[in-house]
Order: C-alpha cells, then structure tokens, then sequence
C-alpha cells in the first residue's frame, strides 16, 4: 500500500516535470507575476497596519511575534521548529537555535529568535509571495519588502515552477547543514512518513517510531552516524510562543502544502492554456486539463493518504481547538475539519483547502471540472471503484457538507 502511494505520488511528480515547459513562465504573461499588484491576506494586513487598523505589541520579540500572528488569524499552536538550514536566514538556524513556523490555510509565517520573519502567502491568482521583515525597535510598523531570493527554492521543480510552498526532509549535520536530503519534489499526505521530517524538532509523536525528526548526523568513514538530540534539551522553549513542535500540525502542514502547489500550478497551467487559445482550449489542452482536475480530485478526497501510525495520533489539544474554531458547518453539524485521527487525519475525506485561496483562484475552466469530478465520486447511486475506500455514508455526508458550505457550485450539483 504504502509502495503504491508513493509510486502514484512520483508519477505526479514526473508528469509535472515533464510538462514545465508547456506552460508560460510565472513572471511572463499572461501570468506576469511581479508586475500584478497581490490581493492575499498578507498584503491586505499591511494596508490594515499602515492605516492603523491593527495594533501589534512592540514591548519585545515574542510579544511582537505574538501579535502579528493573532492579528493574522493564525494560531501559536500550530508552532513547527526546524532547525536545518533550509532558509534564507540558515546562518542563524541551528540545533540551538531553531526556526518557528506557524501557519493558517493561506497564509505561513517563520521566525528565526534575533532574526527576521518570514513569509508566504498566497495569493488566489499567483500563488505564494514572498516577504520578509525585521522585527521593529523603535515602535513603528513593520516594512516588509517582497523577497525574490525566496524563488530559488519556491517555483523550482518541487512546486512545479510556479511560486509555490516547499517543505524539506534532510540530515543535517551538527550545525544544521544538510548531509542528505529526502522526498525531493514530493509534498502532500501521500509521502511516507519515514521520509518526513528530517531536520525538525517532533513532539508528540505516539507511536510514530521510524522518522526522520529529532537528530542530526556526522559523516564518518562507515556513513552518517545519527546523534539524538531530544526537543527542548539543546535550546530553551522559553525563547518561543508555545512548549511544542507537535506532529498533528506538522501533518496539517504537509496536507497543505500538497494541496496548494498543486492547486497553483493548475491555475498556471490553465491560464497559459487559455491564453493560447484566445480564451478557448485546444482538444489537446482541454484533454491535459481533465487530467489534472482528476488528480487535483483525487488529492481532495485524500485517495493516497498514507495511514496514521499505531495506535493513532494524539495531537496537542490547544492547536485542536484553535484548528477547529474556523470549521464550516454542514448538516447536522458536521465538517470537513472535523478529526479521526485513529487510522486517517479527517472523519469526512474532503480537504477543509477547498475553502482556501488556492482553491478559490482556480479558474473557472478548471474549478467546474473538480465540481463534477467531485460529484462522480461521491455519488453512491454510481460507485467509482477508484474512491471505493469512501463508504457511502460518508460520500453523503461530504455531498451535504459540501452543498452547504461551498460556494460556486453548479446547480444541481
């Protein structure tokens, strides 16, 4: 099972290399990347700051860090401390001295203690942009500047090249470099878990024994020798906003990730095709795109999900609560948020980032093709023996969950 995943997941991400070139260039037209005024989260925050419409702490780091995420609807819980020199910051990011990330649907933000943040949002249209800022001494608002070194990284062959999210897995040696890396241009709920996390700090992980977290390497003459260094015994949570770095974020944060490259590079891929046409697809490029809207249906209903370890996941309960405070409610109170968390992440396999900006900038051309993917598969008068693992109450329960929460959909859907 876990072999069959991971070779449906490296086939997406060969077929993806292998079209990079047919569609434009993220900076060109019709995409023209850096010359398009953003409209993501981020940006509006700081016309909301700059007019005053938001007051953030200035009485120190973390008081600041603090109140830029909760001015952001993003929770402190959700912290994830790395510490692999996976960033532009990588001379302050150490076993020491990690970096915290915490992140919403929509938007990521990174810290680095006597550093900079940094961070992603995304944009409906564009993708991921890109800032980053010092933290202010003297009282006045932040200025962030659009970061294009970010681009290196972020719209290369792991996010499909467009301006996407990168997550690494690595060996890092005793300062934080990177001895070996894993799972190069594969993110999403499909890559296994003893490839993930390499070069992170993981608490909570349960029974979740062969991983990657939670060492760092030194390269002798007979290999890596791994050297573990247990969360909390080389730096002090005390510099940070919360005492974790939980695995049930971090899987969030996967899931996410997956979700939003692959949402992004439909939406150039689909501009680039409509461009060529004049507005109109080719039979070829209507062909290409009915391919991908499958894919991108298959993501949303979790077909490659790998299984939780034994005995399930736990996850901290202040970041349950605060994941659950945003949930949309369908009938009898259900939601896509809503956890498992025994065998799988969710009770009602649709991915809650069909709320999500990603998911909402999806041009229209290929949005209605995952619509009526979507009701092919969850309809349980016709089952689909490619979603046979959705037993028909849940098909039903994601179907009214759906057609009260989702807006766009065809009628009758």
């Amino acid at each position: 099972m876990k072999f069959c995943a991971l070779l449906l997941l490296c086939l997406h991400a060969v077929s993806l290399a292998g079209r990079a070139g047919d569609y434009q260039d993220f900076d060109q037209p019709p995409h023209d990347y850096w010359k398009r005024a953003p409209q993501d989260r981020f940006s509006r925050w700081m016309n909301d700051v700059k007019a005053g419409r938001v007051q953030l702490d200035y009485s120190g780091e973390k008081a600041f860090i603090a109140s830029v995420l909760k001015s952001l609807d993003i929770p402190a819980s959700s912290q994830m401390l790395s510490f692999s020199t996976t960033s532009l910051q990588l001379s302050l990011i150490s076993p020491r001295t990690p970096r915290a990330l915490y992140f919403n649907e929509d938007v990521y933000v990174g810290y680095v203690v006597g550093g900079k943040v940094e961070v992603v949002a995304v944009d409906p249209e564009l993708g991921g942009i890109f800032y980053i800022f010092d933290i202010p001494r003297n009282g006045q608002p932040p200025r962030p500047e659009r970061a294009t070194r970010c681009m290196n990284c972020h719209a290369r062959e792991d996010t499909g090249y467009v301006p996407g999210l990168v997550v690494k897995s690595v060996i890092p040696g005793p300062t934080g470099g990177s001895l070996e890396s894993f799972r190069q241009a594969l993110s999403g709920h499909g890559v296994p878990l003893n490839q993930r996390f390499g070069g992170w700090y993981l608490t909570g992980v349960g029974g979740l024994t062969n991983h990657l977290a939670n060492f760092y390497g030194r390269s002798t003459p007979q290999g890596i020798v791994r050297n573990p260094i247990p969360p909390g015994t080389m730096f002090s949570y005390d510099r940070y906003l919360v005492a974790h770095s939980d695995l049930l974020p971090q899987l969030l944060h996967e899931h996410q990730i997956g979700f939003v490259n692959r949402a992004v590079e439909a939406t150039y891929r689909t501009r680039t095709y409509l461009d060529a046409g004049q507005g109109k697809l080719s039979p070829e490029h209507a062909k290409i795109l009915d391919e991908q809207a499958k894919g991108l249906t298959r993501y949303l209903l979790f077909a490659d999900e790998v299984p939780l370890p034994v005995g399930g996941v736990a996850g901290d309960e202040a970041f349950k609560t605060d994941f659950l405070s945003q949930r949309h409610i369908g009938p009898g109170g259900a939601a896509l948020k809503d956890f498992e968390l025994r065998t799988r992440l969710f009770q009602n396999r649709c991915s809650y980032m069909i709320y999500s900006a990603a998911f909402r900038g999806l041009p229209a051309e290929m949005k209605q093709r995952v619509f009526a993917r979507l009701a092919q598969a969850l309809d349980p008068g016709k089952p689909n023996p490619e979603f046979a693992y959705l037993p028909a109450a849940e098909k039903q329960k994601i179907r009214g969950i759906l057609r009260e929460t989702v807006v766009g959909l065809p009628p009758g859907w």
